[in-house]
C-alpha cells in the first residue's frame, strides 16, 4: 500500500529474499522484507512524472529492486560498506522523521475513506474535493482499528501481567495485535456485507500461487532514470539493516560482518526482482518481534517464509476481504513512533551544525522529496565537517607546575617561557586548515623579539596531507628568516613514517623532533 503497488508484490518480496538472506547474512535474527521507509521511497519514485510514463509500476519496482541489489553487490566488491558512515545519525533521524510524516499523511486517505491526499500539494481545492469523498463507515472501522492497536500495545500487556503469564506468551499475544485487528475488521465487514456495496474498500483479488522466477527487468531507459533513486534506496536499506542487526547482535554478544551484509542484502534484492517483488531491507518491527519471541538462528525466518509461501498458495482468497482502512491503521500506529521531533531540538542545542543538517533533511524530505532531502542532509554534513576542520582548535600551552602536563594558557594557571612558545594543534594538518595554522603561528611570533623557538605539539595530529607538509616547509623557512627555530614533539608513528619520506626532517635543522614536550622544554626553555 505504501509503495502504491498491488498487495502480491509485497507478499512475493517476503518469501524468497528472506530465504536468501538467511543463507548468506551474518545476523541471526534480522528479518528481511519490505520495509516502510523503502516503500515510501519507492512510492515517491513511481509517482514521478518522468517515471510513471515508462512502463508499469510493478516493472519499475522490480527494476528498483534489481538495481539496488546490484549496487549493494558492487559496493561489497570494492569494500565500500564504510561509505554509509557519511550518512550521520542526525541526517538519518531527520530523514526518518520526515519520511514517517509522509507515510502518515499518505495513509489518512485510506483510513478515512478519502481520495488520495498525497497528490494535493498546497492546493486547498484539492483537499476540499478529497473530503467530499469522506466515508463514515470506513472512518469508523479505521479509527476503531487504531484504538484496538493502541490497546494491544501497552494496556493489554499490563493487564496480562496480572495473571503471571510467561513473558514470551504476553509478547506473542500483544505483537499479534495487527493480525487480530485486521482479521476481526474483515470478518465484521464481510458479515454485514459492507464490502459488497462499496461502503468500504478491501484489498481485492490477490493472485493465487507463487510467482514464476524470471528476469523481466532489462530496459535501458528505465534503468538510467531509476539508477539514482535505486542508489538512495540501497544506501538506506543497508544503513537501516545493519543498524538493526547490530542492536540485536550486541544484546547477545554476537558480531555483524558489514561487507557480508552488503552481499546478503544485495542478493536478497536480486531475488526480490527475479520473484516479482519490490526492494527489501531489514525491518525493525519484524526483527524485534523475531528477537523478542526467542529466535536464535535464521531458522525462524525460514519457517516464516515457508508459512507465507503456503498462505500464498492456499489462502489468498482470505486476503481479498482485508480492509484497506485496517491496514492504514496498522501503518499509522507502527510509523508514529518514528516521528522524533524532540531529538531535533536536543541536537540543535548541542551542536548547531548537526542540528542544521537534521532540520534541513527533515524539511527537505517534506518539501522537495525523499532523495533530495537526504542528499541535502549529506551535503550539509560534509560542508559542516569541512568548515570545522578548516577552523581547528589551536592552543598556546604552558606547563602545569611540578608535572609533565601541558594545558591551554587561557584555561589553566600554567608556567610559560620568555624564549619559546609551545603550540598544540587539535586537528590533522590538511588543505582545509593549513593556512589557518600558519596564520596562528605568525600571529604568535609577530612583534615578539624574545622568541627563539616554536614547539609544535603533534599529540592530536594523525595525518598530514601534501598541503599541510608544504605549509610546514614554508613555516620553517619563514621562522628561520626571523631567527626562530621550529621544533616538533610527540609525533605519532604513522606520521613520522610519512615525514621520513620527505625533506622536512632535513630542512627542520637545527630544529629537532623531540619524543615528548617536557623533553623539548627542558632543552630549550630559559
Amino acid at each position: 500500500m505504501l509503495a502504491g503497488l498491488p498487495p502480491q508484490v509485497g507478499l512475493y518480496a517476503s518469501i524468497l529474499p528472506p530465504v536468501i538472506y538467511a543463507i548468506m547474512g551474518t545476523s541471526r535474527t534480522l528479518s528481511v522484507g519490505p520495509v516502510s521507509i523503502a516503500a515510501i521511497m519507492v512510492a515517491s519514485v513511481l509517482s514521478a512524472p518522468e517515471i510513471s510514463t515508462l512502463g508499469s509500476p510493478i516493472s519499475n519496482a522490480i527494476i528498483l529492486a534489481a538495481e539496488s541489489g546490484m549496487i549493494l553487490l558492487l559496493m561489497s566488491a570494492f569494500k565500500m560498506g564504510m561509505l554509509v558512515n557519511f550518512i550521520s545519525h542526525p541526517v538519518l533521524t531527520g530523514f526518518t522523521s520526515g519520511a514517517a510524516l509522509l507515510i502518515i499523511f499518505s495513509q489518512i486517505g485510506p483510513l478515512l475513506g478519502l481520495s488520495d491526499l498525497s497528490v494535493c500539494g498546497i492546493s486547498g481545492d484539492c483537499y476540499l474535493n478529497a473530503f467530499k469523498t469522506f466515508r463514515p463507515t470506513t472512518a469508523v472501522f479505521g479509527l476503531a482499528s487504531v484504538v484496538g492497536l493502541l490497546i494491544f500495545a501497552n494496556p493489554l500487556s499490563r493487564f496480562l501481567q496480572q495473571f503471571n503469564l510467561q513473558k514470551i506468551l504476553i509478547t506473542g499475544i500483544c505483537k499479534s495485535g495487527p493480525l487480530f485487528i485486521v482479521a476481526i475488521a474483515a470478518m465484521i465487514s464481510n458479515s454485514f456485507g459492507l464490502d459488497h456495496d462499496s461502503q468500504i474498500k478491501t484489498i481485492g483479488t490477490v493472485p493465487t500461487g507463487l510467482p514464476a522466477l524470471r528476469i523481466q527487468w532489462i530496459n535501458g531507459e528505465n534503468w538510467r532514470l531509476l539508477f539514482t533513486p535505486a542508489l538512495f534506496i540501497a544506501l538506506i536499506a543497508y544503513v537501516e539493516s545493519v543498524a538493526i542487526a547490530k542492536v540485536t547482535a550486541n544484546r547477545r554478544r554476537q558480531r555483524i560482518n558489514p561487507n557480508r551484509e552488503l552481499v546478503a542484502l544485495g542478493a536478497s534484492n536480486i531475488a526480490a526482482s527475479i520473484s516479482g517483488g519490490m526492494p527489501v531491507a531489514g525491518g525493525f518491527s519484524r526483527t524485534m518481534v523475531n528477537f523478542s519471541a526467542g529466535a536464535v538462528t535464521q531458522v525462524s525466518t525460514l519457517i516464516a517464509a515457508t508459512m507465507l509461501g503456503l498462505s500464498v498458495i492456499f489462502f489468498t482468497d482470505l486476503f481479498g476481504s482485508i480492509l484497506k482502512t485496517s491496514l492504514a491503521a496498522v501503518i499509522l500506529v507502527a510509523i508514529w513512533p518514528l516521528v522524533k521531533l524532540r531529538p531535533i531540538i536536543t541536537v540543535w542545542r548541542y551542536n548547531r551544525s548537526d542540528g542544521l543538517a537534521e532540520v534541513s533533511t527533515f524539511i527537505g524530505v517534506l518539501l522537495v522529496g525523499i532523495e533530495q532531502g537526504l542528499g541535502i542532509g549529506i551535503l550539509i554534513t560534509l560542508l559542516s565537517y569541512l568548515w570545522r576542520t578548516s577552523r581547528p582548535h589551536i592552543a598556546v600551552v604552558g606547563q602545569v607546575e611540578n608535572t609533565q602536563h601541558f594545558r591551554n594558557i587561557k584555561r589553566h594557571s600554567v608556567k610559560t617561557w620568555t624564549n619559546l612558545i609551545a603550540i598544540r594543534v587539535d586537528e590533522n594538518l590538511t588543505f582545509a586548515n593549513a593556512a589557518c595554522v600558519e596564520d596562528f603561528i605568525h600571529d604568535q611570533t609577530a612583534n615578539n623579539r624574545n622568541i627563539d623557538h616554536i614547539v609544535l605539539i603533534f599529540t592530536s595530529i594523525s595525518h598530514i596531507d601534501s598541503t599541510g607538509l608544504e605549509m610546514l616547509e614554508h613555516m620553517v623557512a619563514a621562522l628561520r628568516s626571523n631567527h626562530i627555530t621550529l621544533h616538533l614533539t610527540e609525533v605519532k608513528g604513522p606520521v613520522m613514517d610519512d615525514l621520513q619520506q620527505t625533506n622536512l626532517i632535513t630542512t627542520l635543522a637545527p630544529g629537532k623532533i623531540y619524543f615528548s614536550t617536557s623533553e623539548a622544554i627542558d632543552n630549550l626553555a630559559e
